[in-house]
């Protein structure tokens, strides 16, 4: 990685981690602890890496499931967003984030481990041609799994992408 990357992506991260709206919230142990964004810090960083969002309902409220919200975004899923962006050097557009309307769960788009992404024929080859295929999940989507542990599920429309780390950030 370019020094100029690293000393951009260090700068976005502390200036997250600095920023109104970002909180450590979660367990006892530090194990269970993720630094939760703002919409506006969320979209700051997705801004500074030339990711785009859209939403069909044009709103962040995060309790509408139409909007597109990054509300209690978990930094390590912005940054794994970031990391996929500078990895594949592939456009990205979110229209998914944390909003209602997903499926629940642990690693869920509600509690912040999630994002979906438009599907494009650069991002499909990319993930595709570098991560490894793990079969099918529950509901008949096909998965793919990172170095990083990452799993991208094809759900026709959109990439779903649960991010349980930053992707080597």
């Amino acid at each position: 990685m370019k020094l100029r990357s690293v000393l951009t992506a260090l700068a976005l991260v502390l200036g997250a981690l600095l920023a109104p709206g970002v909180g450590v919230v979660g367990g006892a142990t530090a194990a269970h602890a993720a630094t939760k964004l703002s919409h506006a810090t969320a979209t700051s960083m997705f801004r500074n890496s030339a990711i785009t969002w859209s939403s069909s309902g044009g709103c962040s409220d995060r309790n509408n499931s139409t909007c597109t919200s990054f509300e209690q975004l978990n930094l390590a899923t912005a940054q794994g967003a970031q990391t996929l962006k500078s990895a594949s050097g592939c456009a990205l557009n979110i229209t998914g984030g944390t909003e209602a309307g997903h499926a629940s769960g642990t690693y869920s788009h509600w509690n912040g481990y999630k994002l979906d992404f438009s599907k494009y024929t650069c991002l499909g080859n990319y993930i595709k041609n570098t991560f490894s295929y793990i079969g099918l999940r529950g509901d008949g989507a096909p998965q793919w799994k990172s170095g990083a542990g990452n799993v991208y599920a094809d759900e026709g429309s959109h990439w779903d992408v649960t991010f349980y780390n930053c992707g080597g950030c």
